[in-house]
Formats: C-alpha cells, structure tokens, sequence
C-alpha cells in the first residue's frame, strides 16, 4: 500500500484523491439495480454506479478534481471535531494513535482516508454526524451504529491490511449525560472484504469502460461535407441606379 501524509481536504489530498476509487464512495461503487428495478437486470450497475464511474473517467482525463468539494457546516463541524474527538477516546482508552491520511493500493486506482492506526493491527474510523435522530439512534440500536459505514469499514481494513476497526461516534452535546463518545470495534471479516474486493474490480471495469469510450476517436461517417456560404441577396438595382456617392 501506498500511504500519503496530506492533511485531509488540503489541496494536496484532493489533488492525490484524483481519478481514485474511495472508501467513503465504496457503497456508490458497488451499489446495484434491485431484481424490481425496471432500467436493467437484476445486478447491473445502479444510478449511483453510473454516476461515479463518469466522475472518475472524467477525473482521470482532466487530472483535476470534479466531484463537488462544496463543504456543508455539518461537514466543517465533522472536521472540526476529528481531533477532539482522536483526543477524548485516547484519553479513555489509554491507547495511542498514529494520525495518517490517504491509504492506495499500489495501482492507485483504490483509496482509504484513514483517521488514525491504533497499535499493529487497527485503526480508527471517526463520525461526528450533526442530525439528532442519527445520533439517537447510535444509542438507542448500538448493534446497527456501523451498517452505515459498513462498506467503508471493510473497505478501510482490505486496503491496510489491519484486523480491526474502531468506528467512534462522538458528539460533545452529550457530554452532559456521559454519552458523548461511542466506540464500537469491527473486526475483519475475510469472505466480506473477499465480495467487496470482487464488487469494486467489476465496478473498476466500469470505469475503463467508459475512459475506452472517451479516449477512442470520434468516427466519422461519409466524406466531410465542406461548409457553404450563405447565399448572398440578389442585387436588383443597376450601377446606374445607385447614388453618386457609392462611387465617391
């Protein structure tokens, strides 16, 4: 694997994000029509498949980021709180985190923004969502707080290598009643990142694909047609007819 230092949103690491699967996009990637689905066969690539694979045709092509960098104040408040939140579970832990930023394979064709390796063998995945009903449910079904994140756990775990992930959940409004961090651990499992792997090479096809289609040159049908000038009006008066001044 490759591993790239740059700060997360910096210039650079979008710079590095470039034409690159991520994990964050892995459940777009590999999301598929459903067998009630009427635009196609049941395991055909779904909209937001499509949608992502253009985007990083469109990416490889023009060696600049496309997607929408716009940041949301939810996202800014996330970012903002990454490291309060790396601080506070350290600190209840006891255990110390190694910051990193984006993670390749060596193709560079899949990516992984790493919120930090704990120990050997883990690392930490850091939420900080701003709806209230998102956070309530966390804790009020804390055995489902990670389906959401699932693809990008998993996907993080393939490209580290790393056995396990703690996926931390914290929110500083909840202080008050001792539940402002949550912390579930993800433990690697062979045959799910085996059917992600599988899933995101077909999509990776998918996106070859498409840069065939915008690489090949354009074919043309029949000889050119030369351009014709436009008819010009018919003059009707005579030079005679015309005044004096015409011939100054």
């Amino acid at each position: 694997m490759i591993i790239l230092n740059h700060p997360q949103g910096s210039e650079d690491w979008l710079n590095a994000r470039v034409g690159v699967c991520t994990a964050s996009r892995f459940t777009d990637a590999r999301s598929k029509l459903s067998k009630a689905s009427k635009n196609g066969q049941a395991g055909d690539p779904a909209s937001d498949a499509i949608k992502y694979a253009w985007l990083l045709a469109f990416e490889t092509i023009a060696r600049k980021p496309l997607d929408d960098t716009f940041v949301t104040y939810a996202m800014r408040r996330g970012r903002d709180l990454e490291p309060q939140a790396r601080a506070v579970y350290e600190r209840r832990t006891g255990a110390w985190i190694e910051e990193v930023s984006l993670i390749m394979t060596d193709d560079e064709r899949f990516g992984y923004s790493a919120d930090g390796f704990r120990d050997d063998d883990g690392l930490i995945e850091i939420k900080c969502p701003l709806a209230c009903d998102k956070l309530g449910q966390v804790w009020e079904s804390p055995e489902a707080a990670h389906l959401e994140y699932l693809d990008q756990i998993n996907g993080g775990l393939w490209i580290t290598g790393r056995k396990y992930c703690d996926l931390i959940v914290y929110c500083d409004w909840l202080a008050p009643v001792g539940k402002d961090l949550f912390v579930k651990r993800i433990y690697r499992d062979d045959d799910a990142i085996e059917a992600l792997e599988a899933d995101l090479l077909k999509f990776l096809r998918l996106v070859d694909k498409n840069l065939e289609t915008l690489r090949t040159p354009r074919k043309m049908s029949g000889a050119p047609v030369e351009p014709q000038s436009p008819a010009l009006p018919a003059v009707k008066a005579q030079a005679s007819e015309l005044p004096e001044t015409i011939f100054g």
